[in-house]
């Protein structure tokens, strides 16, 4: 192959030949920071490879950003992105592969064949919104989604070249001169503020797109990248030519500041679902309508009786509470689970309630007149649940309303970023919502504290402490009881860390896959003092499920396809791993630890059972739902919920569904939520939410009677 002249900018030679041992075989496009060519690799499996301009290869700054982001793009699902399968930031032109995706870019196809038609405008919309809400997930933010950096693959919109094209973020313009960044879809953030660039940027930038791919113009447009930049920091978008139904999402989504632009989860709710993406089911919702009306409809409780069933539907006004009811409760002490790629994992530190296992009667209740999943933990013996910039607390006993509390800068109707935790005696609410903490008294609901703190990177909430990790990688302990701040510092061996935890574990712990995906850092951190406990260095690309009696399971991902390949048991004592390879490989696992019994959830509606003390899988049980929670066991039964709002359970030991629950759909059932809270359990009763609103509880000891 003839060396390849430059197509991009700046003085440079000719381009290699090679990049690592993948040879580049054509130019597939250019841009501002690289030029990335057609590649294959020695199996001839096809490959996109970006080969960093010369000119910032010699940047140190850069090759650190590089590295960094490489390491983040790797944890990104391969749903929504193209896989890393090989990276060398350290060589003399920084390179990094991933897997080729066939397809046109968004820039290409509207140039080519025009705007897209409304309803390919309203699935795009949907496509990307997800695809952000994956990539911020891990603490990516792209600031730089435009038409060329979005693939139109057959399965839906791929979002590339994500994190790696910023250099830094304190300079509109570089020492040579360019533009960092494509103005037209910069947010006035980029303009005016770098240094504080948040995910809102993704989600500006996201509006701008939108309207490039119904008009084939931009919301703001000139020859002069500078007046582009006044345009987007001072005037109001052009959105002549934007489907009437898409008009105020797009508006939304470009507002001036940040915090007045929707979250993608939000986005996603107001969208109508590519049907073949989600488990949906040809229903009509039950309507739940009023026996008897209170003076204030907006204050009365409805009582409903359905085969012996209770229901209590709660309408909560502003003059006051009522104590009718809604749903309880936990996670069992031996329980281990966590949510992986599905939002947050469980807090730690959570002590099981002291009850009977006494005749129940199942029910359901609703606490908001709001729809939306409502997403529950238990602590300080009261079912603590949010939904909608709501936070309340039920008693588990029967399900009434003890107080509630709207959260602080999170938008009445927007979704909750996970369940309200109890941290140093407070439920702590608003993690991972912009800047602001809220912590209540769980007693009462008062407010006891409000404070602004720095969230630009992770948040967790680990036994009496919030860790907060910076974009820099900082790391500053709190103390969630007073406030104070205990410690910051970097932790050894993790460039960012995001932390996860789980109960009835005291550590944090980070996990970081190398750049070319070969290994994962594993660091355990005391969350009091910031001291790493112990760390380790293991083979493969893995993702923490759990913990169980000091070792740390693991699900193991494959480099290129993203697809789960085995379950891995590291214990750090005696320094070693057991791997348990999986029958076929699983997508988009989430995965539930109890003993040495490992469950997994993956999209497909496959559920495996996993021992690894033993070394084999179990079972395997097809569940019929494309979409499913983190798995959450007792002795005898497996649950998970579905996004129509099902509770599904399944024997234990024979792996075979048991019972199911009616769906839950809210009223408008074209929408699913965006993250599926597990059931939480105790005693044998199961408690989960549901898209309608409710939450509801049944007996977990005989599902067949659901």
């Amino acid at each position: 192959m003839a060396p390849q002249r430059n197509a991009g900018a700046g003085p440079e030679a000719e381009l290699p030949e090679y990049a690592g041992h993948y040879r580049l075989e054509s130019c597939l496009g250019s841009g501002g920071m690289g030029v990335v060519h057609l590649a294959r690799s020695t199996s001839g499996m096809k490959l996109a490879v970006k080969v960093v301009h010369a000119e910032f290869a010699k940047d140190p700054e850069f090759r650190g950003r590089f590295r960094q982001e490489v390491g983040a793009a790797r944890r990104v699902s391969g749903a929504f992105t193209a896989p890393v399968v090989d990276a060398d930031p350290e060589a003399g032109r920084p390179w990094m592969a991933t897997l080729f995706i066939p397809g046109p870019t968004l820039a290409q196809e509207v140039k080519r064949n025009g705007p897209l038609a409304p309803a390919q405008l309203r699935r795009l919309m949907a496509g990307l919104a997800e695809a952000l809400r994956d990539i911020h997930r891990v603490g990516v933010v792209h600031r730089d989604l435009k038409p060329s950096n979005v693939l139109l693959a057959e399965d839906g919109p791929k979002v590339i070249d994500f994190g790696i094209s910023r250099p830094a973020d304190s300079e509109l313009r570089t020492e040579t001169g360019k533009l960092i960044g494509t103005p037209p879809f910069m947010a006035p953030e980029q303009f005016r503020r770098p240094r504080e660039v948040g995910p809102a940027a993704d989600v500006f930038a996201l509006g701008s797109v939108m309207v490039h791919a119904a008009t084939g113009r931009g919301p703001f447009d000139s020859d002069s990248p500078y007046v582009v930049a006044y345009q987007v920091v001072h005037d109001e978008p052009e959105l002549t030519g934007v489907p009437e139904e898409l008009v105020p999402l797009v508006l939304r989504c470009l507002a001036k500041e940040p915090e007045d632009r929707p979250s993608p989860d939000e986005l996603m709710r107001e969208l109508r679902s590519v049907a073949a993406s989600y488990d949906t089911q040809a229903f009509i919702p039950e309507r739940r309508v009023a026996e008897g009306r209170a003076e204030d409809p907006s204050e009365a409780p409805v009582a409903e009786r359905s085969g012996g069933k209770r229901r209590v539907r709660l309408r909560i006004g502003k003059r006051g509470l009522l104590g009718a009811g809604v749903v309880g409760l936990v996670v069992a002490g031996a329980l281990v689970s966590v949510s992986w790629p599905g939002g947050p994992p469980p807090a730690s530190g959570v002590t099981p309630p002291r009850t009977t296992a006494a005749a129940f009667t199942a029910w359901a209740a609703t606490a908001s007149s709001k729809a939306g999943t409502p997403q529950c933990s238990y602590g300080e013996g009261k079912l603590l649940c949010a939904q909608s910039g709501l936070v309340f607390a039920l008693d588990p006993a029967d399900g009434g309303l003890l107080w509630k509390h709207p959260l602080d800068g999170v938008a009445a109707d927007g979704p909750p970023s996970g369940a309200p935790v109890v941290s140093g005696g407070l439920v702590l609410g608003g993690l991972g919502h912009g800047q602001r903490l809220t912590a209540l008294d769980p007693d009462s609901g008062d407010v006891s504290r409000r404070q602004t703190m720095s969230m630009s990177g992770g948040v967790r909430a680990v036994g009496g402490m919030v860790l907060l990790t910076a974009a820099d990688g900082t790391v500053t302990g709190v103390d969630s009881a007073s406030g104070e701040e205990k410690w910051r510092h970097r932790i050894p061996g993790q460039d960012v860390p995001y932390f996860v935890s789980f109960p009835g574990d005291p550590l944090a712990y980070a996990a970081s896959v190398s750049g070319d995906g070969a290994g994962t850092t594993v660091t355990a951190v005391d969350p009091g003092t910031g001291e790493v406990r112990w760390d380790a260095r293991l083979e493969g690309d893995l993702r923490p499920l759990g913990t169980v009696e000091g070792a740390v399971v693991f699900v193991a991902v494959d480099a290129v396809s993203g697809e789960a390949r085995a379950v891995v048991r590291y214990s750090p004592g005696g320094r070693t791993t057991v791997r348990v390879p999986l029958r076929i490989p699983l997508r988009d696992v989430q995965g539930g630890v109890r003993g040495d019994v490992v469950h997994l959830m993956a999209t497909g509606g496959a559920l495996v059972a996993v021992d690894v003390e033993a070394r084999e899988q179990l079972w395997t049980l097809e569940t019929g739902v494309v979409r499913g929670s983190t798995p959450v066991a007792d002795a005898r039964h497996v649950y998970v919920t579905a996004p129509d709002g099902r509770l599904l359970a399944a024997d234990a030991r024979r792996g075979k569904l048991v019972g199911q629950t009616p769906p839950r759909l809210s009223e408008r059932s074209d929408t699913v939520p965006a993250a599926l809270p597990a059931p939480v359990l105790v005693d044998g009763r199961v408690y989960a939410g549901a898209p309608d609103g409710t939450v509801f509880a049944v007996d977990g000891r005989d599902p067949s009677a659901w």
